[in-house]
């Protein structure tokens, strides 16, 4: 817990939403959100690993009924912080991998937006997604983001010039699979361990998008983009994003599922 903490408290997360690349993600993630939405009256949604609430905090302020799990006091605090006290939002501290005080079947759309990001184990994974199986409803939607493989590669190691370190501390496998650790923040995946880890789980997939394409290849570009160009290039990645043939090279993707 302490890497994450570290981290967090130093981290910008409402920042890096807020840039141009990072509204890629957050204008798609809201999409996909919404078009869930429309298929549930009244709905009840739970966020797990809410961060500082860019999510939920929005959705709360639309006027659903929001209940926010995070791990991270300084993130909870910050997300506390952003709420003027109309919105039909529970905030509490808690942890991914044990949603004990939430009863089963309690929640329409259930997020899983950050924790897959930060859990190193199969078995903590499972045990993640397994929980917000549980509370979801039956036909309700459960949507995982997850940090991808091949972006982590061709970024960190190739573009910013950390080959060399990499192999030296035996970050990768001979398959060129990223070796993650607590100390390394973050767990990556590829699109073939989504499928693993869900044929687990009473659950179908309706939709596995990459959330934010090509863009972290080409921030500069993307954050000096004026007006114009930056509305034409989100309506090119929402006419791309679904293709299972550029998924693998996303920085982040998000699994759409329904309970069964």
């Amino acid at each position: 817990m302490s890497y994450l903490e570290d981290f967090y408290n130093a981290y910008d997360e409402d920042g890096r939403l807020l840039s141009r690349c990072g509204q890629v993600e957050y204008l798609t993630t809201m999409k996909y959100i919404r078009q869930c939405l429309s298929e549930h009256q009244q709905a009840r949604i739970l966020e797990v690993g809410a961060g500082t609430g860019r999510y939920s905090v929005a959705l709360a302020k639309e006027g659903y009924d929001v209940t926010a799990v995070e791990l991270v006091k300084h993130n909870l605090e910050k997300l506390r912080a952003k709420l003027d006290g109309t919105e039909k939002i529970t905030a509490m501290q808690g942890n991914a991998l044990d949603l004990s005080a939430l009863d089963d079947n309690s929640f329409d759309i259930t997020l899983v937006l950050g924790p897959m990001y930060h859990l190193y184990t199969r078995e903590d994974m499972l045990r993640a997604l397994s929980e917000a199986v549980r509370v979801t409803k039956k036909g309700g939607h459960i949507l995982v983001a997850y940090c991808m493989n091949e972006a982590a590669v061709i970024q960190h190691a190739f573009l910013h010039g950390n080959l060399k370190k990499v192999l030296d501390n035996d970050m990768l496998t001979p398959e060129w699979h990223c070796k993650s650790e607590p100390k390394e923040l973050f767990e990556l995946v590829r699109t073939e361990d989504i499928n693993s880890l869900n044929s687990e789980l009473p659950v179908e997939r309706i939709k596995l998008i990459a959330a934010d394409g090509a863009v972290n290849y080409i921030s500069e570009c993307i954050d000096a983009m004026d007006g114009f160009t930056f509305e034409k290039f989100m309506e090119y990645h929402l006419a791309t994003c679904e293709r299972q043939d550029l998924i693998g090279a996303s920085n982040h993707t998000l699994d759409i599922l329904r309970k069964l």
